[in-house]
């Protein structure tokens, strides 16, 4: 941590633990269903295995490039600005799906088309509703009619008679 927020350094070695562990992961994963060769071939762990080794790999250079080369000690990743911006792009993204869990996609979609063009594009209230409706009601003719793709339900659909 800086004292204007979150350093660039701690981001880059907490990248690299953080894909590093998902390249162990990996491995492991590949190592429990097989990763020799057989006479027939590779085992089914066998590709993932290696993918899971680069990925390992190229996370501890990453590491060793920062931690030994000091690179992006003096930068802020995060700040309070940046912050702030992130949490207006992220939070909406959260409760679209938390709403979309709950009350279906189709609610959910509506919602966060309606709140997103008012609340960031500052249209006006009956734009963005109908645009929300719109947007769902051409979901639900291409998914659920053109692809028969059914999509995420909740209790309002159910209630229409969409299921």
């Amino acid at each position: 941590m800086t004292h204007n927020g979150i350093s660039r350094y701690s981001m880059e070695i907490a990248t690299a633990l953080l894909t590093g562990g998902i390249g162990l992961a990996i491995c492991y994963g590949a190592w429990q269903v097989g990763t020799g060769w057989t006479p027939s071939g590779p085992d089914s762990g066998y590709f993932p295995f290696w993918i899971g080794v680069l990925v390992v790999a190229g996370s501890v250079v990453n590491l060793l490039r920062t931690i030994v080369g000091h690179r992006h000690k003096d930068e802020t990743f995060l700040d309070a600005a940046r912050l702030k911006s992130l949490a207006r792009f992220v939070l909406p993204i959260l409760g679209f799906a938390v709403i979309s869990l709950l009350l279906g996609l189709y609610v959910g979609t509506t919602l966060y088309v309606l709140f997103a063009m008012r609340l960031q594009g500052h249209y006006a209230w009956w734009k963005s509703l109908v645009s929300g409706v719109a947007i769902s009601v051409c979901f639900y003719l291409l998914f659920e009619l053109v692809f028969q793709v059914p999509l995420l339900k909740g209790p309002l659909e159910h209630a229409f008679g969409i299921y």
